[in-house]
């Protein structure tokens, strides 16, 4: 009875519709994209405008990696300033959004595979902030991050994403925010992209037009430019949980296509 009344108080929170929300991988690349007009953060801004109103976010960041699978559950989360060396004004800014157990709990309902623990002390990553603050600027809806579970394999977070399906008819918006080719260690702060980061980065973008998400999830069999692309896979597998969210229908639509800084791709999509 209890466990009926709970399900009853969330749905009423979060209603069945038959439209769903569309699905967003962002590629979030450098914090300064938060404070800085570039084109990268001027379509983040266009990407929110088009978006309808969600009732609540999800967010699915790279930045925050646990052992087992945990979401945030606090009423309020802090903004956190995971990086370093940038300039005052970043560290300044806040995204006060409130969180949402209510969705925390939907969420731990919904995933029947895995076990979802509740989480009180993270709070707004960069791959989470630097993106919202640019789409959802005024900080007025509810924002909860999923952890990444670094003990997983590729497969298990495609499967883990699947079973959020759910959520994108309660009008809960999911956002992944990574990147597809991310290697810290080989940046070119002056130089072009690495013709290794541009083949990855196509031959990525080919196999989410096609469909073919099992290449995409058993990207280590794609050869030395996924190795130099994916040297670790916490910037990749949000886009894993996204691709899972598409329905047969759904078409894919890009925006911020591009590698930076040689080997940090911007590449973004929506699936609607």
């Amino acid at each position: 009875m209890l466990v009926t009344q709970t399900l009853q108080r969330l749905n009423d929170t979060f209603v069945d519709s038959e439209r769903k929300m569309p699905v967003l991988f962002v590629g979030h690349g450098s914090p300064m994209n938060a404070i800085e007009d570039n084109e990268f953060s001027r379509a983040w801004v266009e990407a929110g405008k088009a978006l309808p109103r969600p009732s609540a976010i999800l967010s699915i960041s790279a930045h925050w990696e646990t052992s087992g699978t945990l979401v945030m559950a606090m009423e309020r989360p802090k903004t956190i300033y995971d990086f370093y060396g940038f300039p005052e004004s970043l560290y300044e800014m806040k995204y006060p959004a409130s969180g949402s157990p209510k969705l925390a709990r939907l969420i731990q309902d919904t995933v029947q595979k895995t076990q979802v623990g509740f989480d009180q002390a993270w709070g707004l990553d960069h791959g989470t902030w630097i993106v919202l603050c640019r789409m959802f600027p005024k900080a007025d809806i509810p924002v909860v991050q999923l952890s990444l579970d670094r003990t997983q394999p590729s497969p298990f977070h495609y499967a883990l994403g699947k079973e959020l399906r759910p959520l994108r008819n309660k009008g809960i918006l999911i956002v992944g925010s990574g990147n597809i080719v991310h290697n810290l260690g080989m940046m070119a702060w002056q130089g072009k992209a690495y013709d290794w980061a541009k083949e990855f980065d196509e031959t990525t973008k080919q196999s989410i037009l096609s469909r073919d998400h099992a290449s995409i999830i058993h990207y280590q069999d794609l050869g030395e430019a996924a190795h130099l692309s994916v040297p670790t896979n916490e910037h990749y597998l949000p886009l894993l949980y996204v691709l899972a969210l598409q329905d047969e229908q759904e078409q894919v639509h890009f925006f911020n296509e591009g590698v930076t800084l040689g080997s940090i791709s911007m590449r973004s999509l929506s699936i609607e």
